[in-house]
């Protein structure tokens, strides 16, 4: 794809400089001096715009002069400049977090977005993994994390009183047992092009360590964290000598660096979920979503300092759905819990690019004369708007979903086309693709006009 871009790029500057190429009398004095010297190595080649009308269509009507980030204050063009490190380098990776809720956690929304950044920039593995169904609750389809332990004990972001401790991901899964396994499995149809030659998994302090098994174990070589990482987080790395789609790991109870066999009771054993990579340049998009989350569920200095163990570059947050069915909304309590959010963000990872998104519209369902109906949520107009006003009072970049799709009763042309849920809260699978590939097209279109401010004079 780099090497597409490049040729791309190369044709465009020739046919601008008015410069034609004979085969048979070509010559370094043919090419203007900016090229030589790209050509000889002392140069990286301009990055140029992509082409938006090559992005794939989408089903739903949008308004497309707002289907781009607002952004008055330029504060993606750090973001934008490590894109471009990235185009001109071939050991370059970049680390992006989508935070949000249950359109985050089944994995289509952001999954899309995920794949759409890899075909352009690259794709330096799946990223961050959780173990949703261990969890008891919807994992994405294309992977799988499996135990023959049954009777996990489980903590979620959103409860005030998990039962187990709660990591970067929003989850984990606790357990006192003699022997625990973990599957880690790429799904072989929706997971494709994700095989991994290197895993890092984050337990906690007082869990039992693991260990490779199966088939592949002496292909593995596992760096165990004899310190924590963050608050009591240790980050143990399996390194795989091939590429694959499979890691086999089960635990051991001997004390680390030594033969000392320790009994299960001494363990906590704690799990929050994996890092996979491949060894590739390219983008990191780390999809992190809990059904039922709100803004204030992540405004916690401790979770966002786990959360920078990711080192994101760019944080993409999708939240807002589920404060607009509070019983009690308030418009000026959600914008202030916005807003808390987002400066407590600035202070944990300061180096962090930050995007907000407006949910797009939903529906309530009411029982009206003893008969079950939906009606518009009126609420989440002004989530969005509240979301859009902190955004710029903040002077960070936005998407507002809702505007692009039409805003008041937009909700028709999802229905209509058969892709809003039967909640009418959620959407199908294919309706989630439709939000993905939109939010990918406001990325490619602001990524332009930031090439064309900053790269191309006149």
């Amino acid at each position: 794809m780099k090497q597409k871009q490049y040729i791309t790029n190369l044709f465009f500057l020739l046919c601008l400089s008015g410069t034609i190429l004979c085969l048979s009398s070509f010559s370094m004095a043919n090419i203007p001096a900016f090229l030589q010297e790209w050509i000889e190595g002392e140069e990286t080649i301009p990055v140029l715009p992509f082409e938006v009308d090559s992005l794939a269509p989408v089903t739903i009507p949008m308004i497309d002069s707002l289907c781009i980030f607002d952004d008055p204050e330029c504060s993606l063009d750090s973001f934008f400049r490590e894109l471009d490190r990235l185009l001109e380098r071939k050991d370059t990776v970049i680390n992006i977090v989508h935070l949000g809720d249950s359109h985050i956690q089944a994995g289509y929304f952001s999954g899309r977005m995920m794949r759409r950044l890899h075909e352009v920039f690259g794709n330096a593995g799946r990223g961050w993994i959780a173990p949703f169904k261990l969890c008891k609750t919807n994992e994405p389809d294309d992977y799988f994390i499996k135990s023959v332990v049954q009777g996990w004990n489980t903590g979620r972001i959103i409860q005030q009183n998990p039962k187990a401790p709660v990591g970067l991901g929003g989850i984990g899964i606790q357990i006192v047992s003699p022997s625990i396994n973990l599957d880690v499995v790429i799904g072989p149809v929706n997971g494709a092009g994700y095989t991994f030659n290197q895993a890092v998994l984050y337990r906690s302090e007082g869990s039992m360590p693991m260990l490779p098994v199966g088939t592949f174990r002496d292909s593995v070589r596992v760096s165990f964290s004899d310190t924590t990482i963050q608050s009591t987080i240790l980050a143990d790395t399996f390194h795989i000598s091939c590429l694959t789609d499979t890691l086999l790991i089960q635990s051991t109870r001997r004390k680390q660096g030594t033969d000392t066999l320790l009994p299960a009771s001494a363990f906590s054993n704690s799990y929050y979920g994996f890092n996979l990579m491949n060894g590739g340049s390219g983008i990191l998009y780390h999809s992190i979503g809990v059904n039922g989350a709100m803004f204030t569920h992540y405004t916690s200095r401790e979770y966002l300092r786990q959360l920078a163990l990711l080192k994101p570059s760019l944080l993409i947050i999708s939240l807002g759905t589920n404060e607009s069915f509070g019983r009690r909304f308030n418009s000026a309590g959600f914008t202030e819990q916005v807003r808390d959010f987002v400066r407590l963000l600035k202070q944990e990872l300061p180096h962090t690019a930050i995007l907000l998104t407006t949910p797009a519209e939903c529906y309530k369902r009411v029982t009206v004369n003893k008969k079950r109906t939906y009606v518009r949520n009126e609420y989440i107009e002004q989530v969005a708007k509240a979301i859009v006003q902190v955004a710029h009072e903040e002077g960070i970049s936005c998407w507002d979903l809702y505007s692009v799709t039409g805003g008041k009763n937009s909700y028709r042309k999802w229905f209509d086309k058969k892709l809003f849920g039967s909640d009418r809260i959620h959407f199908t699978k294919e309706g989630y693709y439709e939000q993905g590939e939109l939010l990918f097209r406001a990325f490619i279109k602001s990524y332009n006009e930031y090439i064309n401010r900053t790269h191309v004079t006149s």
